[in-house]
């Protein structure tokens, strides 16, 4: 399978996000579940920083635009390292929507061209951009 342009260290960092989205799932599976929920936001954080790379992460989440959803997704992290799983949860959770919001436009793109239910979820997704703020930023000065 040809991987056109990715290099080994974004492979690996691949790697590491999908570890890191399974555990975080696991972790939900099991009733917010501490030790699987820390291992996937630590293994979430260190493959999107081999993803694009140290710099580029910090200005991902040093963003002022985004200084919102970077201070709630830390802030969940640091809850659930504390113990306080449920509540911890849903602040990352709120964090991540707000950090990667924008996402969901690109997907509604994609997501339009699916028989049948397509267009209704397109529209649900860009609704969703809309609330995350994706239409305040517009892609400005994206260092992703």
């Amino acid at each position: 399978m040809p991987t056109l342009w990715l290099s080994d260290a974004q492979k690996v960092g691949v790697a590491f996000c999908s570890g890191g989205f399974f555990f975080l799932l696991f972790g939900l599976i099991l009733f917010f579940d501490r030790a699987l929920l820390a291992m996937g936001n630590i293994l979430l954080l260190v493959g999107i920083s081999l993803l694009l790379g140290p710099q580029r992460t910090f200005l991902f989440f040093a963003r002022k635009q985004k200084w919102r959803g970077s201070l709630a997704f830390w802030a969940g992290i640091s809850l659930i390292l504390l113990k306080w799983t449920l509540i911890g949860f849903l602040v990352e959770g709120y964090g991540m929507f707000i950090l990667f919001g924008e996402f969901f436009k690109t997907v509604a793109g994609f997501a339009y061209n699916i028989p049948v239910v397509g267009p209704y979820l397109a529209k649900a997704l860009q609704v969703a951009g809309d609330k995350a703020g994706a239409n305040d930023r517009a892609h400005k000065d994206l260092p992703v």
